[in-house]
């Protein structure tokens, strides 16, 4: 059983360690980083799971991002503990989060990923949306209005 919380600063060291341990050292040298620098998350869109211990066993945030003159999420990163994945709770905190991010008026999400798993969850590839260097645009996958809408992703604030 887990409890799904909006992430606090309080989580935010739990979360960090969870990312290290889900992902390869460098993580943060890939181009999607270049998008949060100096960039804070969508605080209420960002998920922290919990187990029965109060350990975060999950984590998921959302970044604003620019599409040319319009504006997106970027999901991402989403992380599951190793001891903790096939339970579903990677998928639990992508419907929570996207739930969250339609209930706060956000049109358009986009992620950098695999198309046969996130396609799930609605997204489907980008042809004509360029995440910076050396994003591979198979990976690039969008989810909400994306009509007519193309172009480099950019930072926030930009």
């Amino acid at each position: 059983m887990y409890r799904i919380e909006q992430e606090t600063t309080d989580d935010g060291a739990e979360v960090e360690a969870l990312y290290d341990t889900c992902f390869a050292p460098g993580r943060e040298a890939l181009s999607s980083y270049r998008l949060r620098d100096g960039v804070p998350p969508v605080a209420n869109l960002c998920r922290v799971a919990r187990d029965d211990l109060n350990i975060v066993a999950g984590a998921i945030r959302f970044w604003p991002v620019r599409v040319g003159r319009f504006e997106a999420l970027l999901l991402g990163p989403i992380a599951v503990h190793p001891t903790r994945q096939g339970e579903g709770l990677g998928a639990l905190l992508i419907r929570e989060g996207l739930a969250a991010a339609a209930t706060d008026h956000w049109r358009r999400t986009l992620l950098v990923g695999d198309a046969p798993f996130y396609a799930r969850f609605g997204f489907s590839r980008l042809d004509d949306v360029l995440m910076p260097p050396p994003t591979n645009p198979d990976r690039v996958l969008g989810r909400g209005d994306w009509d007519r809408i193309t172009g480099q992703v950019t930072r926030w604030g930009g």
